[in-house]
């Protein structure tokens, strides 16, 4: 997966039904990890926490998947890595994640990141 070009990445997550939910979704890389951040109480996190295991493919901004589906594991990070992730997307969304992170603030939302790891 040409991780370094795509606009973000498309990753498929199972329901509590068995049923795969594929969701776009920004990321920045450091060291073969993919850093993501959402609410903390959208229905992904939730997901994540009962099944690590996900798929994730590159894809356009508007979520059209533009290569291949590979196998990762998904954790919640804690507060220390949460930031490092956080400033990963800031370095490559700029004003855009700023724009974003503005808004969580206003709305008291409470966000989480999102550490994607390839297995060996």
């Amino acid at each position: 997966m040409r991780r370094t070009e795509a606009e973000g990445v498309a990753d498929a997550m199972i329901e509590a039904d068995g049923t795969p939910v594929q969701t776009p979704v920004w990321f920045a890389e450091d060291q073969g990890v993919l850093y993501v951040y959402t609410l903390a109480n959208a229905g992904k996190v939730k997901r994540i926490r009962r099944h690590p295991r996900i798929r994730i493919a590159p894809c356009t901004m508007r979520g059209t998947v533009t290569g291949p589906w590979v196998e990762a594991d998904a954790i919640i990070v804690d507060a220390t890595t949460a930031a490092h992730g956080h400033a990963l997307l800031r370095q490559k969304y700029g004003w855009l994640k700023g724009i974003g992170d503005l808004f969580s603030r206003f709305m008291h939302r409470e966000r989480v990141v999102i550490a994607m790891r390839f297995p060996a």
